[in-house]
């Protein structure tokens, strides 16, 4: 049974967040307490699910992600991939671009050069270095992998529209660059993805619609 895990204000790595930043802290107070289960079981299928949804809604890569796992018999794994021909894949409205990441994905796990279990050792930087050798993975989605499958604590998605989504509410801003994001969120280090969780969950809340208050 996979592990679910809790945050709350009882979270150590909350009340950090909490006393280190004022802006995350409203955040908290206003999602309240959230949990989530790690994808350490289905890191393939993750990172096949990501390489779809990128450039597309959230609502698009999931249409086109359970097409794929219809044709997959309910699961998608390398065998089950191996066994689809490359039209069978784009009939799910795949593009030709995307369909070839699927492919080298699937190759570097069938050849050996991708090993999820042993990039479970390596440090962040390690695993962002070895998964964007493979065409057709960037920092995003290897940043996901971080976060959402091996639960990394201090992730900071900067290359994600919904994040930044949420960031431009939070300190009113629109200036979103890489350096400006960083910047204003290293109060949240050591426990980034924790705070990111926290957005993530504002912005499906719908909170993002309304004014950020910070003292209301």
């Amino acid at each position: 049974m996979p592990d679910i895990v809790k945050l709350d204000m009882d979270t150590p790595s909350v009340q950090y967040l909490c006393r280190k930043c004022k802006r995350i802290a409203k955040v908290i107070e206003m999602v309240g307490p959230i949990q989530y289960t790690p994808h350490k079981e289905d890191a393939y299928s993750f990172l096949i699910h990501e390489i779809i949804e990128q450039m597309l809604s959230v609502k698009a890569g999931h249409k086109i992600y359970s097409r794929l796992e219809e044709l997959c018999g309910g699961y998608v794994s390398p065998d089950r991939i191996c066994s689809l021909t490359d039209e069978q894949i784009r009939s799910t409205g795949t593009s030709n671009a995307k369909v070839e990441y699927i492919r080298n994905v699937t190759n570097a796990i069938t050849g050996g050069t991708l090993n999820f279990e042993a990039m479970q050792q390596l440090s962040d930087n390690e695993i962002i270095a070895t998964l964007t050798k493979i065409r057709g993975i960037g920092n995003w989605t290897a940043k996901m992998y971080l976060m959402f499958v091996l639960d990394r604590q201090d992730i900071l998605p900067v290359e994600d529209g919904a994040f930044l989504q949420v960031y431009r509410w939070m300190y009113k801003t629109q200036n979103c660059s890489e350096k400006a994001v960083t910047a204003k969120c290293k109060k949240w280090k050591p426990y980034s993805s924790v705070a990111s969780r926290f957005c993530y969950k504002a912005l499906d809340a719908g909170m993002t619609k309304e004014e950020f208050h910070l003292f209301k």
